[in-house]
């Protein structure tokens, strides 16, 4: 019977990991693990989200003082800024954070061990996590400001 499980059973799927933020593969091992609050608070974040082909448009549109702009740079801030859950991010983009490397890359490991089940100390959302004025600031920062340098209005 062993044998025909070894033979017939189902194997266990490969535990796969992708950037949450470039979508690229990640292998094992490698990455680093960041929480919404590192990642939000990062104006290079920002630039880079709010100028993205899917959200350009709307960037525009609020630099051109149109509500409906803000509004979806509203929404879009509130998408990424309540994730409850730890990020893995690629080494292509872990130089827009402002993080210790090391510690992400091992906390990282720890994930990848655990098979994404690790959960680091201080996550959840950065409205919980932040203190109000940060909070605040980086939320003014990411809606009104974000990507300005990048657009030509």
């Amino acid at each position: 019977m062993a044998l025909l499980n070894t033979l017939f059973g189902k194997k266990k799927k490969e535990f796969k990991a992708t950037c949450q933020i470039t979508k690229e593969p990640i292998e094992r091992g490698f990455g680093y693990l960041l929480t919404t609050a590192q990642v939000v608070t990062s104006k290079k974040y920002w630039d880079m989200i709010m100028t993205e082909p899917e959200t350009l448009s709307y960037t525009v549109s609020h630099f051109k003082n149109q509500a409906t702009g803000t509004q979806m740079r509203s929404m879009i801030f509130e998408k990424y800024a309540t994730i409850a859950k730890a990020w893995i991010v690629s080494d292509s983009i872990i130089n827009y954070f402002d993080v210790d490397k090391t510690t992400a890359r091992e906390l990282a490991k720890k994930w990848w061990e655990s098979e994404g089940n690790f959960t680091p100390e201080n996550i959840g959302p950065a409205s919980q996590t932040l203190e109000a004025r940060e909070y605040t600031d980086l939320k003014d920062y990411a809606i009104l400001e974000a990507g300005r340098s990048r657009v030509a209005v």
